[in-house]
């Protein structure tokens, strides 16, 4: 091998070296600079939404604080909604993502997850006078969801062609579609729903059916694996020592029970 293939070689291998530190700095660039970002939800109570003092609270917020307590640094909240949430980790505007995101194959290709933190799942909600038994049931209906959301990948699966499905910018816009009757049907998780009927007893809204079982997971970005394996090991320790089913019993009035890796 001659000086310039060595030159090319050597240049070759420090441009791996390099590239597989920066895949792996995210967490060491949180301790340097003692703060970490961290995206969540502000129109999703339980989970996030903003109190009457106009801070950011919730059980993902609460969990936001727990990882940073547990790094030792200060938490920056990054307000989303569910169509900007997963763009904006990857693009490094935040860390990482706690905002009630699930699991699925079409997510797992563009960012990575820890296991998971909390329990949620994905329902069809009515008024009771509208006959909603199934999927089936949904031919010639509107159904509101909130685009990007689980909920719109779930639905859009398994509605018939009549159904006209109506997608809104973010939980409030949802939300307000049903609550107005713009829509007759809601797709959303249950605990927006609980809120909705207990704000709204006058519309007589009930479950209809499950769309999806869906716990929540921290988005990483592809290659954060310090980062991923880290937080890992601080949800394992709550796990443990009861503080997840405590953080869910405060907000979700049930324990977090049994979650999936």
């Amino acid at each position: 091998m001659n000086r310039r293939q060595l030159a090319r070689a050597l240049g070759a291998l420090s441009l791996v070296i390099a590239a597989g530190a920066q895949a792996q700095s995210a967490l060491d660039d949180i301790v340097a600079r003692k703060s970490i970002n961290i995206a969540i939800p502000t129109d999703f109570a339980p989970y996030g939404f903003v109190g009457t003092d106009l801070a950011p609270r919730g059980l993902d917020i609460d969990m936001a604080q727990l990882i940073g307590a547990k790094l030792g640094v200060k938490v920056e909240l990054i307000p989303v909604t569910s169509a900007n949430r997963i763009p904006y980790l990857q693009t490094r505007k935040a860390d990482l993502v706690i905002s009630t995101l699930g699991k699925n194959p079409e997510r797992e290709k563009v960012i990575d997850f820890t296991v998971a933190y909390s329990p949620f799942f994905q329902a069809v909600f009515a008024a009771k006078s509208l006959p909603v038994k199934g999927p089936a049931d949904l031919a010639g209906k509107s159904v509101g969801v909130t685009r990007g959301a689980i909920e719109d990948i779930e639905i859009s699966k398994i509605a018939p062609g009549s159904a006209d499905i109506k997608r809104f910018e973010d939980n409030n816009a949802t939300v307000s579609a049903f609550v107005s009757g713009q829509v007759q049907v809601i797709a959303t998780g249950a605990s927006v729903a609980g809120n909705l009927m207990a704000r709204n007893p006058q519309l007589g809204t009930e479950f209809k059916f499950v769309l999806k079982d869906s716990p929540n997971f921290i988005g990483v970005a592809k290659g954060e694996d310090k980062l991923r394996l880290k937080v890992n090991e601080i949800i394992a320790a709550a796990k443990a020592s009861g503080e997840l089913d405590r953080m869910a019993v405060k907000w979700l009035g049930r324990p977090a029970g049994e979650l999936p890796n």
